[in-house]
């Protein structure tokens, strides 16, 4: 060992000044892990401090490692200023190793104990398995929802991405195409992809969505549940209708909103979460609106030496549960295994917006938008004049051009459905209610409409002419 690997411990090197028997379990975290060395008679800083006993240790050490966790290590005899130490080489086994029935693994400078969702993941990653494609016992084919089965052929027709003689087979037949069966029995992403309430099988499976104001006082939230297809579905028209302030913007009468991030991300971000989620934690996927930005939180691990940034950079793939990436790759929904970031981006950049912000830590992996309204967003082909703002009087000072175009739109909207209510209206159109009170009575007085029955409750007419 030379002078400069002696200076500091790392993810390969452990320092103790003396020998314990206790200290196996780091040499079990080395086994578990990349492997490495531990020097005994070496202080923290690297500095040599020699050990007694030295020789008697270098025959005791093996044997007590082989007996207590059945592997072998190399222990050699070093010396500097007249002082012996010893240096115990462990390699990285491909099975995994415990001492005394637990299990540890060098994580940096660190000898953790694998508990819980971190001892799963060891474990399937050890016997070369994933998450989700670990049988399920008690799951059929016939319990799965065939609404989802409907949409997913559309999806996978409309891309191309399979047969369509597979495609015409029944449920259990795609199943086995689309590779979710392990033997005779269905996969976990078998459960999380198509199955009515996967949270039977998938504690967490789901997803929390909440407003907050800045200081994290929640406004209000929602949960959103079903299979992963359902949850995309029921997200993307969640967070565009209820959660995102659109801009709103007419051409004549038609109303053109613009969401203050792009669809195509938002839709990317999403599916990013739900393919790489461990759901092995019971936690849901979380998604947090502000006034000014939305943040997902996914409860998902790297691959081991990965960071924020080689999630930025061109990276192979590895999604963290594949079985569920394959199938929505083969619907589609995703364009090629490893390039969610980069897509992320790109829909960004393509609209005029700003890169998002990333970021991983302990809680899981965090994507999140800042809130943009591009110039493009505010100046389309009618007068600027024109543009609707969610403020409380947007309408005042406005040329009388737009009060006429409010007025048109809620006239189409009573042909449309005479019970539709104020709330709808002010949603419809991104305009404060007093300003639909306004257009209404304005409609009512030059004879357009009438409310036909009680306040609350009753319907709109429209008068013959109009």
């Amino acid at each position: 060992m030379d002078d400069n690997m002696m200076k500091a411990e790392s993810q390969n090197i452990e320092f103790k000044e003396s020998w314990r028997d206790e200290y196996q379990k780091w040499i079990c975290g080395f086994a578990n892990a990349q492997g490495g060395t531990l020097y005994i008679g070496l202080r923290d800083n690297g500095e040599v401090c020699g050990v007694q006993d030295a020789k008697k240790l270098m025959e005791d050490i093996p044997n007590k490692v082989r007996d207590m966790m059945g592997i072998l290590v190399e222990v050699n005899l070093r010396e500097k200023d007249e002082k012996q130490y010893l240096e115990i080489v462990t390699e990285a086994y491909p099975y995994p190793i415990s001492f005394r029935g637990k299990y540890y693994q060098r994580s940096g400078t660190t000898n953790q104990e694998l508990k819980g969702a971190a001892l799963d993941r060891f474990m399937l990653r050890k016997q070369g398995k994933t998450w989700d494609g670990v049988p399920v016992p008690y799951l059929k084919a016939e319990d799965l929802d065939n609404a989802t089965f409907d949409l997913f052929r559309k999806y996978a027709k409309r891309s191309g991405r399979m047969d369509d003689a597979d495609l015409m087979d029944d449920n259990h037949g795609l199943l086995e195409k689309l590779r979710l069966y392990e033997g005779s029995y269905l996969k976990r992403a078998a459960a999380l992809l198509f199955h009515p309430d996967p949270e039977q099988y998938v504690t967490g499976a789901f997803v929390k969505v909440g407003f907050f104001r800045e200081g994290m006082d929640l406004v209000y939230q929602d949960e959103v549940h079903g299979n992963l297809f359902q949850q995309i579905v029921k997200l993307m028209d969640l967070l565009c209708t209820k959660y995102m302030k659109a801009i709103i913007t007419y051409e004549g009468i038609q109303r053109i909103e613009t969401l203050p991030m792009p669809r195509e991300a938002l839709r990317e971000a999403l599916l990013n979460a739900c393919i790489n989620k461990d759901y092995a934690e019971p936690s849901p996927i979380q998604i947090r609106v502000y006034e000014n930005k939305l943040e997902i939180i996914n409860g998902g691990v790297l691959p081991e030496g990965w960071t924020v940034e080689t999630l930025l950079s061109s990276h192979r793939s590895m999604p963290y549960n594949p079985d569920i990436a394959n199938t929505f790759f083969r619907a589609g929904e995703i364009e090629a295994w490893g390039r969610g970031i980069e897509r992320i981006i790109t829909a960004c950049k393509n609209d005029g917006f700003s890169t998002p912000e990333f970021r991983y830590d302990a809680s899981g992996i965090w994507t999140t938008f800042k809130f943009e309204y591009p110039e493009r967003a505010t100046t389309q082909k009618s007068d600027p004049e024109t543009t609707q703002k969610n403020d409380p009087e947007p309408t005042r000072n406005r040329p009388e051009t737009d009060q006429q175009k409010q007025e048109n739109v809620i006239l189409e909207l009573i042909k449309e459905n005479p019970y539709i209510q104020r709330k709808e209206m002010v949603s419809r159109l991104g305009i404060h209610e007093s300003s639909v009170k306004r257009r209404l009575a304005s409609l009512q007085e030059k004879g357009i409409i009438k409310h036909v029955g009680p306040n609350k409750g009753g319907y709109w007419e429209v008068q013959k002419g109009f």
